[in-house]
């Protein structure tokens, strides 16, 4: 199925006004341990989920703030993170973001993430490149550890996986040239697809947090896999690995441990 990109992010973008809307951002109900919705992610999900079905009425659509149960993955599916960064967005941290792919059968075909705060409109087409408010992006080519940038994710949902992650960030840490974490799974990837690091993993993913990502590291000529080396299933919770295609076997054999 063929879809236009640009239509699709020029809906994405009217979601801008809705991110800075201090007053819905603070309208916060908890869902569980560490995980947060407010009134900007149920309004961003209900305006592009409208606008997407009236520009293609028969695609589905998975979102993260709806039941996904009956989604057919061997059909087309959108896959949408309303506001990627929830808890940045309460605490007005300004790095959250959009993330929006398009999958059919189980192959990613589109993948969109805005940074509405830094109005950068990451996407990447499948065989197209990946591509940064209109111009080329590619991957680092820093091609050893101790000279990388990587960033982390702490999985803050699940805490019983806190004694694997701190051991897996001490041992990247020390082999690296240094770590950070800015609390978006989307715009990690992103960042790592335009070389502004070289690496980030996580050790619980759902496919809204990484369909777009991935497909921008691959496309910006990086690799995605779990921890193991593996392909992800964008179906289902994965571990991710992303890397620069240089660095990255050297990260799983720490991470595969």
């Amino acid at each position: 199925m063929k879809i236009d990109a640009a239509k699709v992010m020029e809906l994405v973008r009217t979601v801008k006004p809705l991110f800075l809307d201090h007053e819905q951002a603070a309208r916060i109900e908890v869902k569980g341990l560490a995980d947060f919705v407010t009134q900007v992610d149920f309004k961003v999900q209900e305006m592009i989920q409208d606008g997407l079905m009236q520009l293609y009425p028969d695609i589905q659509f998975m979102g993260e703030e709806k039941d996904n149960s009956d989604i057919d993955f061997t059909g087309p599916v959108w896959i949408l993170d309303p506001v990627d960064g929830t808890t940045n967005l309460i605490h007005d941290y300004r790095n959250s973001a959009l993330s929006l792919a398009f999958c059919d059968n189980r192959q990613l075909e589109l993948g969109i993430i805005y940074q509405p705060y830094t109005d950068e409109m990451f996407h990447a087409v499948r065989g197209g490149g990946a591509w940064l408010n209109g111009r080329p992006i590619h991957v680092s080519r820093v091609d050893t550890m101790e000279r990388s940038l990587i960033a982390i994710g702490t999985s803050p949902y699940d805490h019983g996986l806190a004694d694997r992650n701190f051991r897996d960030f001490k041992e990247v840490f020390l082999r690296c040239s240094d770590i950070r974490r800015n609390g978006s799974a989307a715009l990690e990837l992103a960042h790592v697809a335009c070389g502004r690091t070289d690496a980030y993993f996580e050790q619980v993913l759902r496919p809204w947090d990484f369909a777009a990502g991935m497909l921008l590291v691959q496309e910006a000529g990086g690799t995605v896999t779990d921890y193991d080396g593996e392909p992800l299933d964008v179906s289902t919770p994965c571990q991710v690995a992303a890397a620069n295609g240089l660095i990255g076997e050297e990260l799983l054999a720490i991470l595969g441990k």
